[in-house]
């Protein structure tokens, strides 16, 4: 019976947290039948299970809810805030009870009765609702928060047991790091480095389920958002629209334990100090309902928190005249204070824009208390304040004890994380398709013809940039604004699993750091937030750098000549040409045994496919070849060239335009008479369907047996395009054309009196002596030159 009690009272306490905002949502929509229900469920039920858990007192509350909503189902009574009201009671006294029964203390002894009685008043005009100031301050506005949400049927785990198993996985990510550090350090065995690969994807699938029950949706915390505004609009005499966004973002149960108060808090002061009364906001012109809306997004490693509200703001001469009036600050330094640092003052103990103490507000112990409790998690709370428009205030607080991939990155001596999400490419700065300029002071980096803004670590933390041998690393970055911009490190040095940790208020209050973390070394590491570094660096936002190039471009006028960017390059034949640069989407040294002819046309083997070579050349007298990797945004080219020259801004109509063949002109570039590549005549001379390869013979896999031949080698050799057979075939001739693989010199000799060719493999890194000719079987270059040259 104790369990079933147990059991009784966790459902009732979960449901009563759901429901308190649907019936705040039902009353300002009472057609929504489905919300109704659901209300009427709660109580049917509660009900229903108290008679043989002998609990008389919520037997006895239940069915007076129950027959009052039985009523309003039956359309013989309207749901008027009288009747709402006496429901919440009820629902109020019912978590009372469940929370004694809970803990084991003794029951309250209130009198039920008035509460039951207060079912049966009802409003004096009826079933009208009540009009005037008094109303339900959503009277018309409904919470808009997606509709009503079903409570999801759970298995309840001690909150201890799920803390111990997150535990066990953050020590085991660590473990498995410093293995892999061990494994790097030391030759590796193949066979073992596959037992920690199988060992690597265990723990990284036991982390993601663990992790997964350490996290709840952020509706945890707006449940009893709607039910607050309710009653605090009711006692104030406001109304007021809440709008709910981002309900299904999940950040981590104990930072959703952790922000309840401070949201509470803040949302309290809005409807308080915020949002105006009615009259004052017809009087200003204003809609007499406020809006009060509370929004919840994941931006990187952090959850940022939104409320905001379209009251009167914060008058800061009002906070200044407060700060003087306590002896906190004095009128000469008030009149050289920042509009920012008068805002600040909110933030000091004892300080209240209130003109009166009431029940709810005017101590002046709040936003200090609410900005302690927020940096104390490792968060970060600010405001953007609009006098007489309104307030936003931002929690951006830490997804702690997660586990996230992530880049140990080097710069002023020091090691950091950075977030694997938020980078977007990684280049050196010795890189032919990067080009970094200074302009006013500001360095661009322009890679492919896209120019970022760039920063370099050591400058945004204030360190010495140390001199270094190798090139520079440069990294992509995607910022919290929409715009990637460059950042510049010493090196990018590990790539790991990290266990994400709050970092000290002290730290957090930078603003450029999302916490901390314990890489495999074991020395703590500093985690960088990529939107923090950017406004720390005060980089362009997208608006910003759109309304500065359009103005650019009217201030340039319509006469002036369209450039574009363009790839100078050789030719195989020496002529010196231009081609565009947004068709360009790599260049690379490519092996000259990988181009072929199929069917008449030049192709090369590219990541296992057949990709036209648009100048029909497949020979070379070199091993590696220079190639642009083109594309027209569905269909892949390559064009072998002699040499990349640099990257210039061209006019995009030639100064001589002369269409013959694949050229569209000449332009002058430097004094320079280039040949102009025209795209379209290039990409309409590819074949029209995709290449297939020449016939050859197949990689025949004498160990057809072994489990590192199916698994590893045979996968290998069929992406390359070869066709691959199991063991040799015991009815079917061997081909002369056919390559056999083996790693025994009994099958090898067997395969050369067949007359086919043969790649001996070896399991060792090391030659057994000057004579050995086989092929490690991991050096996939040689292994596939190999098997090129048995083909020949």
């Amino acid at each position: 019976m104790d369990d079933l009690l147990q059991e009784f009272i966790a459902e009732t306490q979960e449901t009563l947290e759901a429901l308190a905002g649907e019936v705040v949502a039902w009353e300002a929509d009472p057609g929504d039948r489905d919300r109704l229900d659901a209300i009427f469920r709660f109580f049917h039920t509660v009900k229903g299970s108290c008679g043989f858990l002998n609990l008389p007192r919520f037997e006895r509350l239940s069915h007076a809810a129950e027959d009052v909503l039985s009523e309003i189902r039956s359309g013989n009574r309207s749901a008027d805030p009288a009747t709402v009201s006496a429901v919440l009671g009820i629902m109020d006294r019912i978590a009372e009870l469940a929370e004694a029964v809970a803990v084991g203390a003794a029951l309250p002894d209130e009198n039920d009765d008035l509460l039951i009685g207060a079912l049966s008043a009802r409003d004096d005009k009826g079933s009208a609702p009540e009009e005037g100031p008094a109303a339900s301050p959503v009277a018309g506005q409904p919470v808009r928060q997606g509709g009503a949400q079903a409570v999801p049927r759970t298995i309840r785990l001690p909150l201890s047991l799920i803390d111990q198993l997150m535990n066990g996985v953050s020590d085991m990510v660590l473990a498995r790091n410093e293995l892999s550090r061990q494994l790097r350090e030391r030759s590796g065995d193949p066979e073992l480095e596959s037992a920690f690969e199988r060992l690597s994807t265990c723990v990284a699938d036991m982390r993601d389920a663990i992790s997964k029950t350490r996290m709840q949706r952020v509706d945890r915390l707006f449940t009893a958002i709607p039910r607050m505004v309710r009653d605090l609009g009711r006692e104030l005499g406001k109304r007021i629209d809440l709008v709910l966004e981002g309900g299904d973002v999940e950040m981590d149960r104990e930072m959703v334990e952790m922000v309840v108060d401070p949201l509470t808090h803040i949302v309290r002061n809005s409807i308080d100090h915020g949002i105006e009364t009615p009259e004052k906001r017809r009087a200003l012109g204003k809609p007499e309902t406020g809006t009060l809306k509370l929004e919840a997004r994941q931006s990187g490693n952090q959850i940022v928190i939104e409320i905001s509200d379209d009251g009167q703001g914060i008058d800061t001469q009002k906070l200044v005249e407060k700060a003087i009036a306590a002896d906190r600050l004095t009128r000469d330094a008030a009149a050289r204070m920042s509009e920012a640092e008068k805002l600040d003052l909110i933030f000091h103990a004892g300080l209240s824009t209130a003109k009166q103490i009431t029940a709810i507000s005017g101590r002046g112990v709040g936003m200090d208390v609410v900005r302690a409790n927020v940096e104390r998690i490792g968060g970060v709370i600010s405001l953007d304040n609009q006098p007489g428009k309104g307030l936003r205030i931002m929690l951006r607080v830490p997804l702690t004890l997660t586990i996230i991939p992530g880049l140990i990155v080097r710069a002023g001596g020091l090691h950091f994380a950075m977030p694997r999400a938020a980078v977007v490419e990684i280049l050196h700065d010795n890189n032919e398709m990067l080009r970094i300029a200074e302009i006013g002071g500001a360095k661009i980096a322009t890679i492919r013809s896209v120019r970022h803004s760039m920063i370099d670590l050591e400058d945004v933390l204030g360190m010495e940039k140390l001199p270094q041998s190798s090139p520079r690393t440069i990294m992509v970055v995607r910022s919290g604004t929409g715009v990637p911009y460059a950042m510049g490190v010493a090196a990018v040095d590990n790539h790991e699993e990290l266990v994400i940790r709050p970092a000290s208020p002290l730290i957090m209050a930078s603003g450029v750091y999302a916490g901390m973390t314990l890489p495999d070394n074991g020395r703590p590491m500093l985690l960088l937030d990529a939107a923090g570094l950017a406004n720390a660096a005060e980089l362009p936002n997208i608006a910003d750098d759109c309304a500065r190039r359009q103005a650019e471009e009217e201030e340039a006028g319509e006469a002036a000549t369209e450039m574009v960017p363009a790839l100078r390059f050789e030719e195989l034949s020496g002529e010196r040409r231009l081609i565009k640069l947004s068709l360009v989407e790599r260049v690379e040294d490519i092996d000259a045994d990988l181009f072929g002819r199929s069917g008449g046309r030049a192709f090369v083997r590219l990541d296992g496919r057949l990709v036209p070579v648009v100048n029909g050349v497949h020979s070379f007298d070199t091993p590696h070849v220079s190639a642009l990797r083109i594309r027209d945004g569905a269909q892949e080219a390559c064009y072998p060239v002699a040499a990349v020259l640099d990257i210039v801004d061209m006019p995009i109509v030639p100064d001589m335009v002369a269409m013959q063949g694949v050229l569209s002109g000449v332009s002058v570039i430097d004094g320079e008479h280039l040949e102009v590549v025209n795209p379209f005549a290039l990409f309409a001379a590819l074949p029209g369907e995709a290449l297939r390869a020449p016939s050859r013979g197949r990689c025949v896999l004498a160990d057809g047996d072994d489990g590192w031949t199916r698994e590893i080698l045979a996968p290998l050799l069929r992406q390359a395009g070869h066709e691959v057979v199991l063991g040799l075939p015991d009815d079917a001739p061997v081909d002369p054309r056919d390559i056999v693989l083996s790693s025994g010199p009994d099958v090898a000799k067997a395969a050369e009196i067949l007359g086919c060719r043969v790649v001996q493999l070896r399991a060792s890194p090391r030659p057994s002596g000057p004579q050995d000719g086989s092929i490690y079987r991991y050096d996939q270059d040689a292994l596939m030159a190999a098997i090129a040259g048995a083909g020949r």
